[in-house]
């Protein structure tokens, strides 16, 4: 892991170049519609979630009454997401630990996020960086994943031992960052199974590159 920490940051710089603009592609307009929306997001696209989430953030503007919405309205809100019954108690039983035990607001510490139904270490990274602005880990998506194994950046299988080899060797500073740049690469050049290597920036840096 130690030869990554140069590739890493040319890495970082190509992807900059090539997505000023990466970011997250919820939308969203304070921490309780993020921590909504990324659980939604869960095996679902961007697209579809924010195609729900306007109809769902003007139903529901808090923590209570997403504790104390009909379960059955809420499962129909959120159905095009997949998984709606699971996605429905986790947003509810979120919610309710929310009001009781963090006075009604998103909390905005790691190990207090982490206390929430419906969130592992993922949604907790994209909530504490886009919202609150930490960076206290990398989110470590489908995307993030398949291109960190194709970079040899990570031999791992899964999502927090991935996170705990990126966490040694990118910079502080672009863990929050690192996760959308790779996110834009995998959406229009590195694609699952088809990937476009001939037209990839990363070309010359990934041992995956096929000719």
């Amino acid at each position: 892991m130690n030869n990554s920490q140069p590739a890493i940051r040319q890495i970082i710089r190509l992807l900059e170049s090539q997505y000023p603009d990466a970011r997250i592609a919820l939308g969203y307009t304070n921490p309780l519609e993020l921590l909504i929306a990324t659980i939604l997001s869960a095996q679902c696209t961007d697209v579809i979630v924010n195609r729900v989430t306007p109809v769902l953030f003007s139903r529901y503007q808090t923590p209570a009454q997403y504790a104390e919405a009909d379960t059955g309205e809420l499962e129909a809100i959120i159905h095009p997401c997949g998984f709606y019954r699971n996605k429905a108690r986790s947003i509810q039983g979120a919610a309710k630990v929310i009001v009781e035990k963090f006075g009604g607001k998103v909390p905005s510490a790691m190990k207090e996020i982490l206390t929430l139904p419906g969130v592992a270490r993922k949604t907790a990274n994209v909530v504490l960086y886009n919202a609150f602005g930490k960076e206290e880990g990398i989110a470590v998506d489908t995307h993030v994943k398949r291109l960190s194994r194709l970079l040899g950046l990570s031999s791992q299988n899964s999502p927090e031992n991935i996170e705990k080899d990126l966490m040694k060797i990118v910079p502080g500073g672009q863990w929050g960052h690192i996760t959308y740049l790779l996110i834009e690469h995998g959406r229009k050049v590195c694609i699952a199974n088809r990937p476009k290597c001939e037209e990839c920036a990363l070309a010359s840096l990934c041992p995956s590159f096929k000719a």
